[in-house]
C-alpha cells in the first residue's frame, strides 16, 4: 500500500477529533478567501479548451493570485506521505485521475477529456478550497452524466450542513444520490475535511455514511465537502509522482468541492464566487 493511501486511512482514523469553531469575525475572513477561490476556479474553467497546454492553467492561477494578494496553499504542501513538495500552484487531474494530478509541462487537453481542476487559497491568514470538473470540448455523454451526477451530489451534501444535523447525514446523501439513484460509485479512500487558518482540519468529511451518525453540527464549524465520483471500481492507486491518484481500472473520475460554513440560517458556501451564500459557481 502507498504512503499516501496510509496517510489517508490514518487521519480518517483519528480519535478524537478537534474542532475549531470559527467566529463571526473569522468567517468574514474566510468569506473573502473562499470568494477569490470561487473566482479563480471559475477564470481556470472558462481557459479550458482542446490543445490547452496543461501549466498554462498553473500560471494563469499564478498570476491571479499575485494579482489579488494572495496565495496557494497547494503549492510546496508536503504532509508526512509525501517524498517531495507539491509542485504546483493547482491541481489538474484527468479523466482516470481523480484528484492532486500535477500540472504537466508536457501534456495539453484534447477534445473529449474532462477535467477536475482543485484550487485552494490563502488570503489574511485564512484558507479556501474549492474544486470542479469540466469538459473539454464536446465529451461522451457517459462522462458528461458523471459530471452532473458529481455536481449534483456537492448540492446535496450542502444541503445538509444545517445546526443539529449529523456529519454522517452529508455523507449518505451523496453516497445515496451517487450509489443507489445513479448507479456510479463514491471513492471512500480519499475525503472531505475541516478548513480554517490550515487546509486541512478536522473533521474528516466523508462521502458516505449513516444519516444519525458522526458530529453534530453546530454554528461555526467549516468544511470543505467534496464528492469524488467514478464510473467503474471506487478502487485506488497512487501513480509514480508520488501524487497523482487514479482509479485502479481505467474509470473516469469526477470532484467538486466547495467551502461550507455552518450557521444558524443555514449552509453557507464561502467558495461561492460571487461571494453570497448560493451553492452555484
Amino acid at each position: 500500500m502507498d504512503n499516501l493511501v496510509q496517510w489517508t486511512r490514518h487521519w480518517l482514523s483519528r480519535r478524537p477529533a478537534r474542532i475549531t469553531l470559527k467566529t463571526p469575525e473569522e468567517l468574514r475572513r474566510m468569506r473573502e478567501a473562499g470568494r477569490l477561490t470561487g473566482q479563480l476556479l471559475r477564470l481556470l474553467g472558462a481557459a479550458i479548451q482542446p490543445g490547452l497546454p496543461v501549466y498554462e492553467l498553473d500560471e494563469l492561477a499564478d498570476a491571479f493570485l499575485r494579482e489579488h494578494g494572495a496565495e496557494t496553499v497547494f503549492r510546496g504542501y508536503r504532509p508526512d506521505f509525501a517524498d517531495t513538495p507539491f509542485p504546483g500552484h493547482i491541481c489538474v487531474s484527468i479523466n482516470e485521475e481523480i484528484v492532486h494530478g500535477l500540472p504537466n509541462r508536457k501534456r495539453r487537453l484534447r477534445e473529449g477529456d474532462i477535467v477536475s481542476i482543485d484550487v485552494g487559497v490563502r488570503w489574511d491568514g485564512y484558507v479556501g478550497d474549492a474544486a470542479a470538473t469540466f469538459p473539454v470540448g464536446s465529451v461522451d455523454p457517459i462522462h458528461a452524466r458523471l459530471i452532473a451526477v458529481t455536481r449534483e451530489a456537492l448540492a446535496r451534501g450542502i444541503a445538509q450542513a444545517r445546526p443539529g444535523q449529523r456529519l454522517g447525514a452529508i455523507g449518505h446523501a451523496i453516497e445515496t444520490w451517487v450509489e443507489r439513484e445513479n448507479g456510479l460509485r463514491v471513492i471512500r479512500e480519499y475525503v472531505g475535511h475541516g478548513v480554517g487558518r490550515h487546509l486541512h482540519e478536522d473533521p474528516v468529511v466523508p462521502n458516505y455514511g449513516l444519516p444519525h451518525q458522526g458530529l453534530r453540527l453546530r454554528p461555526g464549524l467549516v468544511i470543505a465537502i467534496e464528492p469524488m465520483v467514478v464510473t467503474g471500481s471506487p478502487e485506488t492507486e497512487v501513480l509514480p509522482d508520488g501524487w497523482t491518484v487514479v482509479t485502479r481500472d481505467g474509470g473516469w473520475a469526477a470532484h467538486f468541492e466547495h467551502t461550507v460554513a455552518i450557521t444558524e440560517e443555514g449552509p453557507w458556501v464561502l467558495t461561492n464566487p460571487d461571494g453570497d451564500e448560493g451553492t452555484e459557481g
